[in-house]
């Protein structure tokens, strides 16, 4: 292949970056070219009574959804607690019980 065989398939090559660079100068870097405008009507600040009060209400609403889920956990999690203590507490009872059981035994008659 000759270089004038490629030259129709370069100028077409940079026909296309051309047109995809758009009429920038070639080198130039592409830049955000949109510019926000500023509010028209900007937000009153709220005072601090209105702050707290908003404050309070949106603790009481979460805590009002929250509230089942927390006395089912809370529930599962003493009845777990409840059901290893009274296991703990009856071996401890029969190892007792069992202890005086064999010293009873153990003791010579008078």
């Amino acid at each position: 292949m000759s270089d004038d065989s490629l030259d129709p398939l370069v100028q077409r090559v940079d026909a296309l970056i051309g047109r995809q660079e758009g009429p920038r100068a070639k080198g130039e870097v592409p830049v955000l070219t949109e510019i926000v405008s500023e509010e028209k009507n900007p937000r009153r600040a709220m005072d601090i009574a209105s702050l707290e009060a908003l404050a309070r209400e949106l603790e009481r609403a979460v805590l009002e959804r929250m509230a089942p889920e927390l006395e089912r956990i809370v529930g599962e999690a003493l009845a777990g607690a409840r059901a290893e203590l009274k296991d703990s507490v009856t071996q401890m009872v029969r190892e007792a019980v069992a202890a005086s059981v064999a010293r009873a035994l153990a003791m010579p008659k008078e």
